[in-house]
């Protein structure tokens, strides 16, 4: 079906274009750190870094860029994870360290939870979100990941559905190492930050004794832009507090934070730049796999299958190159103009992917009675009403983006969930007043599903 390559192909621009705005403000963000520059200009330079390799090795090329760089990145994550935990808890395991007690015998979220009440935050452990938010935001995130082109690609550059398996279930188990290891980095983070900054003299040469003069590393994310203070009362001092007027860290970028938190740890030179040498690796190579979906998505899909069917491969390559030039072109803007933090952004993206292709990928191997109709309807409403709720409260912001005029309470960073739901309801209901797939289809779709 034309119609629904044609559907497809657009849900795939739309996650890919909001997935690698994050991926470029990433980009940017490692790169103005490690070369001591301004941001946008570290977006510019990635940019060009994942121009030229994904234009030059294809398909094979970031399949081979992107193992390596896995490596290099859950490598450069865990290595401060593991160092921190043991300083601050004595555990070599970030999610025992977590759930463990501080040097002093407290316990490590109770002492955290203290410190933010006594400086008018809320407790850590109470969260900002309400519960039915956080789990729709989960849900998009899980239901997502099956559902992003970058990843789905994947599974083409494996020569039997078995290697596919394998490298699924290895990939399954470092991801899980990862993202459990997230949480305590988060709040490893967050205590580093407030011991060493707050309360801390800003001029260094005017320390007395006795005095917490602010650390050096502050200084040297100050210089990127992402981090500043502003002394409101003139007392040489930097408070970090909830309060507006009495917060004096006014310039604070949470995207800097799991780069910042070996430098916040005063951990050795060595991780440091390890941590920084992850950063851009995971950043890049997720950028460089969505620019080929989307150079592959318009040069081969759309134009090749669709608008011009009889042209050359010559020229089927020459419409990637400029596809791919074009989006990172595009990718740049949004990551100097982002609409979000790195995570909120992502978060948008996994939401359009669960609202657009999950449904139609798993009814499409699992229920044979599942038309091309109902795949139609169900990615262009799925993709639509998500879009629709992230670019009314998130983008444009023509609703207040709080959880008093949120739907059901659900945030635009969760809002997949429920384009998910709405995306299987239209794709069974149409599927079930159409005709029904012919013998051929339904014989495949039994293929698929053995062993």
């Amino acid at each position: 079906s034309d119609t629904a390559r044609v559907v497809a192909v657009i849900c795939a621009i739309f996650i890919s274009f909001t997935y690698i705005a994050g991926q470029m403000q990433g980009v940017g963000i490692a790169f103005s750190r490690f070369l001591e520059i301004p941001v946008e200009a570290g977006v510019v330079i990635g940019g060009l870094v994942v121009l030229m390799y994904a234009g030059l090795g294809g398909m094979k090329g970031i399949t081979y860029t992107q193992v390596a760089q896995y490596c290099v990145m859950i490598f450069a994550y865990m290595t401060p994870a593991i160092f921190i935990s043991m300083q601050l808890t004595g555990s070599p395991i970030p999610q025992l360290g977590l759930i463990g007690d501080a040097s002093d015998g407290t316990p490590l979220l109770v002492k955290l939870d203290g410190m933010l009440t006594e400086l008018g935050f809320n407790e850590y452990t109470d969260g900002s979100k309400g519960m039915f938010d956080v789990f729709a935001i989960t849900l998009a995130l899980m239901a997502g990941t099956a559902g992003l082109p970058h990843v789905i690609i994947r599974f083409f550059t494996v020569p039997k559905a078995s290697d596919a398996r394998k490298s699924a279930g290895w990939a399954l188990l470092f991801i899980a190492i990862l993202y459990t290891t997230a949480p305590a980095v988060a709040v490893f983070a967050r205590m580093n930050f407030i011991e060493t900054v707050n309360d801390s003299v800003y001029d260094q040469s005017v320390v007395a004794e006795g005095e917490q003069a602010t650390p050096d590393w502050f200084y040297r994310w100050e210089n990127t832009g992402l981090l500043g203070v502003e002394d409101k009362n003139g007392d040489g001092r930097v408070q970090y507090t909830a309060d507006p007027e009495t917060n004096e860290v006014t310039t604070l970028n949470r995207d800097i934070f799991v780069l910042a938190n070996p430098e916040i740890a005063d951990l050795p030179g060595w991780v440091i730049g390890l941590v920084v040498a992850g950063g851009i690796a995971a950043a890049l190579s997720t950028a460089a796999g969505l620019l080929l979906v989307i150079s592959s998505s318009i040069s081969h899909d759309l134009c090749k299958k669709v608008l011009m069917p009889d042209m050359s491969e010559k020229r089927e390559l020459l419409i990637a190159r400029l596809s791919a030039a074009g989006a990172v072109g595009i990718a740049m803007l949004a990551g100097i103009y982002p609409p979000g933090f790195v995570a909120s952004v992502v978060a948008l993206a996994f939401g359009l992917a669960a609202a657009s292709f999950f449904p139609a990928i798993l009814l499409g191997i699992f229920w044979k009675r599942a038309t091309r109709e109902g795949a139609i309807a169900g990615m262009s409403t799925g993709l639509a009403v998500t879009a629709a709720y992230i670019l009314v409260y998130k983008i444009f912001g023509w609703v207040p983006n709080n959880a008093e005029h949120w739907f059901l309470g659900v945030s635009p960073e969760g809002f997949g969930t429920i384009g998910m739901m709405i995306s299987f309801v239209v794709f069974v209901s149409v599927s079930l007043m159409t005709p029904a797939p012919p013998k051929d289809v339904q014989d495949m779709v039994e293929r698929i599903r053995l062993p």
